[in-house]
């Protein structure tokens, strides 16, 4: 396994917890926690012990955002206007793409959200496939109150997920939207009463994920991100091409054989 200097790992019954380690920051994201975001879930995709992946928050705090002392050097060192807006556009992609690491990961990733989550955290959990708060989780994308524009993902992946005037109420306002109505728009999968109740939680539903066969899992993550993104017609084509070349006759038959005798099916990894 990795080790990083702003994240938390461990493995246990095939599933992976991946902890924001910074919790005297509030896990607010360093320079240092992007590229070791993106590091650790392509670890967690290519590592075959790993099935499912819970992404939580060590201390008080879930994330406050973007570690505000990254803004000095994202532009770079030239005195030229133009090399640094070509500087800082490299630098928001490259981070872009470091969050996207979560979405890539073939894993379904499980975000356990407690407390703070703002701007850049909204991105982080964006990213994930589903989304479980404890009572006091609240969410403000606070990016338009220091006079900038969301730009590593929430604006993309939001509307996708709760209705489009929330999203942009959100955006324009930078306002609190607190645990109950992330669940009312669909945001939050459940709300639990603190912090251990939530962790105890998702990671059953973790394990019990977990216990499926991994290739039918990580196939019913590729179809939904790509069908997100692609019309109908385009998502029946590619499940089509999909199970035609990747239906495992050996996870059907274990599957089948478990369901008729009332039994966990054994799936490899």
């Amino acid at each position: 396994m990795p080790e990083f200097t702003t994240l938390a790992v461990s493995v246990d019954e095939q599933v992976a917890t991946v902890a924001l380690n910074r919790p005297d920051k509030a896990n607010s994201m360093s320079e240092a926690m992007w590229p070791e975001l993106q590091a650790c879930f392509e670890w967690l995709d290519a590592e075959p012990t790993v099935r499912v992946v819970i992404l939580a928050g060590n201390g008080k705090h879930f994330c406050a955002g973007l570690d505000l002392t990254m803004f000095s050097g994202l532009g770079g060192n030239s005195s030229d206007p133009a090399r640094q807006a070509e500087t800082l556009r490299r630098n928001v992609l490259r981070m872009q793409d470091n969050l996207s690491a979560i979405e890539k990961c073939r894993k379904p990733v499980l975000a356990a959200i407690h407390n703070t989550c703002i701007g850049g955290g909204v991105d982080l959990v964006c990213c994930c496939d589903m989304r479980y708060a404890s009572a006091d989780a609240w969410f403000a994308i606070r990016e338009i109150d220091i006079g900038m524009t969301a730009d590593v993902g929430t604006l993309q992946r939001l509307p996708k997920l709760i209705p489009d005037g929330i999203t942009r109420e959100l955006a324009y306002t930078g306002r609190t939207m607190e645990a109950t109505e992330a669940r009312e728009v669909g945001f939050i999968n459940r709300v639990y009463e603190d912090r251990e109740t939530l962790l105890r939680e998702v990671t059953a539903i973790a394990r019990d994920i977990a216990g499926k066969s991994p290739l039918a899992v990580r196939g019913s993550k590729e179809m939904l991100v790509y069908s997100r993104d692609h019309s109908v017609q385009d998502g029946l084509n590619h499940i089509a091409t999909w199970n035609a070349g990747m239906m495992s006759q050996a996870d059907l038959l274990a599957g089948i054989q478990a369901q008729a005798e009332k039994q966990q099916a054994h799936y490899e990894d």
